[in-house]
């Protein structure tokens, strides 16, 4: 979770951080919850950066520890769908134009995509996911070295603390103290809140 939270911070048009956790709760063995605001609109670098965000994890995962877990799964899963949604219904890539190559339809047992393009399309469109995908773990792995030594602070105060809010967060990276926590503080920053959601069409909304 420090990776991820580390490039929500240092981007610059990434969503920064609410809080930052590895309590786990559900499926999820920890998560960043970004500091975002509802948008109707996003742009091309700010999904770019959300890309790399999501793909963090992973990079940390490899820079530290030399090796890779199967804790990923989500993120690639979300980095992959922004990826293809990027190319083939909102025109962001320059090697298929301002064209929507897919529609999605929203029934009431969900959203599925109808795809209105060619095998040869296809393997190209994929393609052009893979490469975005790369291009965007080899810029945030980037980051992330530059910012080791601010990772693994970040990585150890959580193993202490597991729960860090965002004035807590900004402490550590600057490599400020942090105050003694009190137990009714931690109950308080393991509430959950409600994170907005890609909604089809780019919008977002309540989870």
């Amino acid at each position: 979770e420090a990776g991820h939270a580390l490039a929500a911070h240092f981007l610059e048009h990434a969503d920064g951080v609410h809080k930052v956790t590895i309590v786990p709760r559900g499926r999820a063995l920890g998560f960043m919850m970004p500091r975002r605001e509802d948008m109707l609109h996003w742009s091309r670098k700010r999904l770019l950066d959300q890309i790399a965000v999501a793909l963090a994890g992973r990079a940390a995962e490899e820079l530290v520890f030399e090796d890779v877990t199967t804790g990923a799964e989500n993120d690639f899963r979300q980095a992959t769908e922004l990826a293809r949604r990027m190319i083939t219904e909102w025109g962001m890539h320059p090697e298929f134009g301002p064209v929507a190559y897919a529609v999605r339809e929203d029934t009431y047992l969900g959203g599925y995509d109808v795809r209105q393009y060619s095998e040869e399309t296809a393997k190209r469109i994929d393609e052009a996911v893979r490469r975005l995908i790369e291009e965007q773990y080899a810029r945030v792995k980037r980051l992330l070295a530059e910012k080791r030594e601010v990772l693994e602070r970040v990585a150890e105060t959580l193993l202490e603390r597991e729960t860090l809010t965002a004035e807590e967060f900004q402490k550590v990276v600057e490599g400020l103290p942090l105050e003694e926590e009190k137990p009714q503080e931690r109950e308080e920053k393991e509430a959950p809140r409600v994170v907005p959601k890609i909604k089809p069409g780019g919008a977002l909304g309540g989870a």
